[in-house]
């Protein structure tokens, strides 16, 4: 009798767990699918998408090279040709190509990187922000589906959820128990036994099954992963030779700093300093010495024994 107790309530818990993550599943699917359909028809412009990759200023920095407008060397140092310093030349009309060659022009004569325009440039970080709030205020709403459960549903949801997940470890523990001391007798039992064992093995791969659900249902950046799919078109025209030139360049924001961030060389300043204390320390020394040789003189003037 105990056995098809056991059986029937551990069948009735997994069936009730099992439907839980079912459900889930089917509503993941669902909005994935709804998802993944909004994002397939949205036609992003190309620096949009780059931006999203975070590819922008490679973009624009490769439209510009090929424009005739930049120079970049194998150093990754960015230099204007007689076209990028003509001002009477139609600039780019993009606006982010537009705001990078302003930012070269601001550092000509000396080579920059596009890295140090990037990071410390800030007239060219406003004007990237900018782009970047238009274009994604032109996004429709895009729901993301995690991988892990999040904490957006409340407190209270969140402590029902561990009170149901004590008491399902519970009550495996409790039947599993009394399954393994309850020995079986006649056909009946034996198969209740069955049932109930496999309702409670089942139970313990019930959180595997939900991460698999949650892995295989996720989205967790949809429109980062449609715009990974495009490459910018001056990005795509590159040789490798150039392709490599301009990632060497964007990689560099300490190197070439242009004639607006000249710096001293923190290194030079120390052996300054350190040359400076060991000229004071002989100079001392002299005067020292100085000293002695005229008590020295003095007291032979004197004729009094020296000592």
């Amino acid at each position: 009798m105990l056995q098809l107790l056991l059986a029937v309530s551990a069948f009735t818990v997994a069936a009730a767990v099992y439907a839980v993550i079912g459900l889930r599943w089917w509503r993941r699917a669902r909005l994935r699918r709804a998802v993944l359909g909004l994002v397939a028809g949205l036609e992003l412009e190309a620096y949009h998408a780059a931006e999203l990759r975070s590819e922008e200023i490679e973009a624009a920095a490769a439209e510009l090279l090929l424009g005739g407008y930049l120079d970049i060397d194998g150093e990754g140092a960015a230099r204007l040709t007689e076209a990028g310093r003509d001002p009477g030349r139609t600039p780019p009309g993009h606006p982010l190509p537009a705001a990078l060659l302003d930012a070269v022009r601001r550092y000509d004569p000396e080579p920059v990187s596009i890295g140090c325009i990037d990071r410390y440039d800030t007239e060219y970080q406003i004007g990237r922000r900018a782009y970047a709030r238009d274009r994604d205020a032109r996004l429709p709403r895009i729901t993301r589906i995690p991988r892990t459960p999040t904490h957006e549903r409340g407190r209270l949801l969140d402590c029902c959820g561990c009170v149901g997940i004590v008491l399902l470890v519970g009550f495996w523990c409790v039947a599993g128990v009394l399954l393994l001391h309850a020995y079986p007798h006649g056909l009946r039992e034996w198969a209740a036994s069955v049932v109930a064992a496999a309702s409670l093995a089942a139970l313990g791969f019930a959180e595997g099954a939900d991460r698999a659900v949650r892995a295989r249902t996720a989205c967790e950046d949809p429109l980062g992963d449609h715009a990974r799919k495009q490459v910018h078109p001056a990005l795509a025209v590159l040789d490798e030779r150039q392709r490599v030139h301009v990632r060497r360049s964007t990689d560099d924001d300490g190197r070439w700093r242009g004639a607006v961030y000249e710096v001293d060389d923190p290194g030079e300043d120390e052996d300054d300093d350190l040359t400076d204390e060991v000229d004071d320390w002989w100079d001392a020394y002299h005067y020292r010495a100085a000293d002695e040789d005229a008590e020295d003189e003095e007291d032979r003037s004197d004729g009094r024994p020296l000592g």
